[in-house]
């Protein structure tokens, strides 16, 4: 149990942090398996209308600090590679 009163204010931040950052986290990984099985299906059109919202959550995510910039960065220009060759 923290005992200052700033210890007491850190727990209360942190809880938030974390609550904040589970939620990024699941978004990106959501968006992550929606682009997989859009690919999958071998849906091309909805893949690339997908594309937009993929490449906005996966950046949104990464500068929060919730995952690295250059993986969001590697996963987006994976993914526009798979797009564009199929």
């Amino acid at each position: 149990m923290p005992n200052t009163k700033s210890a007491i204010r850190r727990v209360r931040r942190v809880k938030k942090q974390t609550r904040d950052n589970r939620i990024r986290k699941s978004k990106y990984k959501h968006a992550v398996k929606q682009m997989e099985i859009l690919l999958e299906d071998k849906n091309k059109d909805k893949a690339k209308k997908y594309f937009s919202k993929f490449q906005s959550i996966l950046m949104q995510v990464a500068k929060s600090g919730v995952i690295p910039k250059n993986t969001a960065s590697r996963k987006i220009s994976r993914i526009s590679k798979k797009i564009s060759s199929k």
